[in-house]
């Protein structure tokens, strides 16, 4: 399958970080959200983006014209009828992203491919709620999207080989370096992450040492360019809480049970970044 145009749904943090990624290698891009607000607020998120990289030299004004050009705001799904990928960039919702797809399923022509960027939750679950089930996959990228080179390709149990195969080489043709992942909670990446990042907080309540202590070991004897704490600030305590309690309902095992205090902290509203105050204050 030759795909010209992705479609993406959210414009938000990642939404907007695909589009960038699609639109900067030549790719139109149809980005829709639920209001014209979300959507200009995603526009000049990108804008911004690649007026940095223009800074850095790492591309011209005409350069960023003609990535800006290739992308289309919209609020109505009907404008992703025309795209050959649509690529589901919502929140880590999964009546959420079940009721977006099954919206997607009834717009969107048989042979058109979905994918999700979900982090947590389950590929051949999300794909059984839609009737395309082979034509639907797992395409995880990581934040800042422009910047990071790994994408998860999940394949859920319905998933077929020319799927995969085209989600794939359109992972490479954006640049990054793509892995082939079986479906499972948390995949690879956040299987290992979000573990460690519990962990850490089992560390800090039992006083071991203080959160910058923590950090700074596991980024000077880990060679880790942030520490799990930080990082637990920006990616959102309640992100990393909600994918621990899916390890810990789908494996059943104890060893995934979430930090008292990481529950606590999230409990208070104190999320990181986001709300100027997680394990830090911002």
């Amino acid at each position: 399958m030759s795909i010209q145009t992705v479609g993406v749904v959210g414009a938000g943090t990642m939404g907007n970080g695909i589009a960038q990624a699609c639109a900067v290698v030549g790719i139109d891009v149809v980005m829709v959200d639920i209001s014209e607000q979300a959507v200009a607020k995603g526009l000049a998120t990108v804008a911004g983006s690649l007026d940095r990289l223009i800074k850095k030299e790492k591309m011209t004004e005409a350069e960023k014209a003609a990535a800006l050009s290739r992308i289309r705001g919209s609020t109505d799904y009907g404008a992703l009828t025309g795209a050959q990928l649509v690529i589901e960039a919502a929140t880590e919702n999964e009546a959420l992203k079940v009721k977006i797809l099954q919206q997607l399923d009834g717009l969107l022509p048989a042979e058109t491919l979905v994918a999700t960027n979900t982090s947590s939750i389950s590929i051949t679950k999300l794909a059984a709620a839609t009737k395309r089930a082979d034509r639907f996959i797992g395409m995880h990228f990581f934040n800042p999207v422009p910047m990071m080179a790994l994408v998860e390709i999940i394949r859920g149990l319905q998933t077929s080989d020319a799927t995969h195969d085209a989600v794939k080489a359109m992972a490479l043709r954006l640049g990054k370096q793509p892995i082939t992942v079986k479906n499972a909670p948390g995949f690879v990446v956040n299987r290992i992450l979000v573990p460690m990042i519990n962990e850490a907080f089992f560390v800090l309540a039992e006083g071991l040492a203080t959160p910058e202590e923590i950090d700074a070991g596991m980024k000077l004897g880990c060679n880790h360019p942030i520490g799990p704490l930080a990082l637990a600030d920006m990616v959102g305590l309640d992100v990393c809480l909600a994918v621990m309690n899916v390890y810990f309902e789908e494996f059943a095992d104890s060893k995934y049970r979430p930090c008292p205090l990481l529950k606590e902290m999230v409990a208070a509203g104190w999320l990181g970044r986001k709300t100027g105050r997680g394990v830090y204050t911002y």
